[in-house]
């Protein structure tokens, strides 16, 4: 596989990863569908291997996303540009303290844009606990596990 197909392999996994943070956008399966893209243009073993664990992956996220509330981040106050501090939160503490330095990223996307929306820390801290409980636990599950496809399809193709 050629520099400009894995180029565009990328470009679809970041159209994934932001797809994941607008409401009905199918981000997780962009991601997914760009795995298999490159898994069926690059037939390696390595290269399965890497879209089985994504689609278990995946799955395991659905149920999970099943067992937690449904998305109501809008009643919850939650704007665009909320979502985009929380998916900048998320990438860059998945990139600073890998893969688990997404979850308090993304959280302190979200106070960070309370913060600067609100003032006062106590009133981010009840808007960013009001985010959480109405879908934000969700959508975190979902970017989380897009992160990690991400990260193993970033790994293989430097390493593999």
């Amino acid at each position: 596989m050629g520099v400009a197909e894995l180029l565009l392999v990328g470009v679809v996994i970041l159209l994934g990863l932001c797809g994941v943070l607008v409401p009905g956008v199918p981000g997780s399966w962009l991601v997914w569908a760009a795995v298999l893209w490159w898994a069926l243009k690059d037939p390696q073993p390595v290269s399965w291997g890497v879209l089985v664990g994504a689609t278990v992956v995946l799955f395991l996220s659905q149920v999970v996303r099943w067992a937690l509330p449904p998305r109501r981040l809008r009643a919850s106050g939650a704007t665009p540009r909320m979502g985009v501090y929380a998916g900048a939160g998320a990438f860059l503490g998945f990139v600073l303290v890998p893969v688990l330095g997404a979850i308090p990223g993304f959280m302190a996307g979200i106070y960070l844009h309370e913060r600067l929306r609100l003032g006062r820390h106590g009133e981010a801290m009840a808007s960013l606990r009001t985010a959480m409980r109405s879908g934000g636990s969700s959508v975190l599950t979902e970017l989380f596990t897009c992160l990690l496809i991400m990260g193993a399809w970033v790994g293989t193709v430097i390493w593999g």
